[in-house]
């Protein structure tokens, strides 16, 4: 079992910049693929970006390309997501997730969820 708990959520205005964070416990966070995902009001959760468990290798939505960046620190068992250039449609509840396998987009994949962090980028 793995525990997520995410945190750095918030206010911002358009243009700023957040770092969100996840904290993981339970099984061996290195052994895990990881994913953020979002969901808008009266929207579906959508992929945003995700990380193979050795960080070889990044994925991002092209919402978020050029904008975005994730990234993981083994030691401390936990992931990043840098968002730079925020603009108000990146508004959200943001989730992180594990996954062990699958195709990195695909939410039935992940296995793990966390509570979700609010970000809200005001014009």
């Amino acid at each position: 079992q793995v525990q997520l708990v995410e945190s750095g959520g918030g206010l911002v205005q358009a243009g700023g910049s957040l770092r969100l964070s996840c904290a993981a416990s339970g099984r061996s966070f290195s052994d895990l693929d990881m994913g953020w995902f979002r969901q808008a009001p009266g929207k579906e959760r959508e992929f945003v970006a995700a990380m193979r468990w050795s960080g070889s290798s990044t994925y991002y939505a092209d919402s978020v390309k050029g904008r975005f960046s994730i990234s993981r620190d083994n030691a401390k068992n936990t992931v990043y997501l840098q968002m730079n250039s925020l603009k108000p449609e990146d508004t959200a509840v943001y989730y992180c997730a594990a996954r062990y396998s699958g195709t990195y987009y695909q939410e039935s994949v992940y296995s793990y969820w966390g509570q979700g962090t609010q970000v809200t980028v005001s014009s």
